[in-house]
């Protein structure tokens, strides 16, 4: 089954940001792709890029990678929730608190790489499992409402975002 993304009309508040930037048409390959690009991008730097801040109070290119991969888990748990229509609203949680305090920035890079294909490989198998009615179920999330589709490009996307962070301003110069 192909998983296509939410409708134009659809509204999903502060996870659009993440949404609108998929430019690709089915979840299970968007995500399949990102993964290798995520790969081939972090496998290419040093240590001393990985360990590099642009500002004193930015996270390093690690602990990026930490916050990508506690917030896949965030969103993949609370799609799980919707699709077994539970109704409860599910708060939101401090990415700040959670990255300052995951100790990325001490881990190998090949731990951090091997829990994000991981956690990957279950979000994916996750989305294969969910049918068309699962995925048009909705929650309320970080008090805006999405499907679970939306939250599976909402996956998808806070992954780009990132990855264009990392581009934008780590590998400057």
């Amino acid at each position: 089954m192909q998983i296509l993304p939410p409708l134009p009309e659809e509204n999903f508040g502060n996870f659009s940001n993440y949404i609108n930037k998929v430019n690709t048409v089915e979840l299970l390959k968007g995500l399949n792709d990102n993964q290798e690009s995520l790969m081939q991008k972090i496998l290419a730097l040093d240590e001393a890029t990985l360990n590099f801040k642009y500002q004193p109070d930015k996270w390093t290119i690690k602990e990026v990678i930490g916050h990508v991969i506690d917030t896949e888990r965030i969103f993949a748990y609370r799609a799980l929730r919707f699709a077994r229509k539970d109704k409860t609203a599910l708060a939101g949680y401090d990415e700040v608190l959670y990255g300052d305090t995951s100790n990325a920035g001490q881990r190998d890079i090949q731990d951090l790489l091997e829990e994000f294909v991981a956690v990957r490989k279950a979000t994916i198998t996750l989305f294969k499992s969910f049918n068309e009615e699962m995925l048009n179920e909705k929650g309320i999330a970080s008090n805006f409402t999405i499907s679970v589709r939306g939250l599976g490009y909402a996956i998808l996307g806070h992954c780009t975002h990132h990855l264009q962070i990392i581009d934008e301003r780590y590998l400057v110069g």
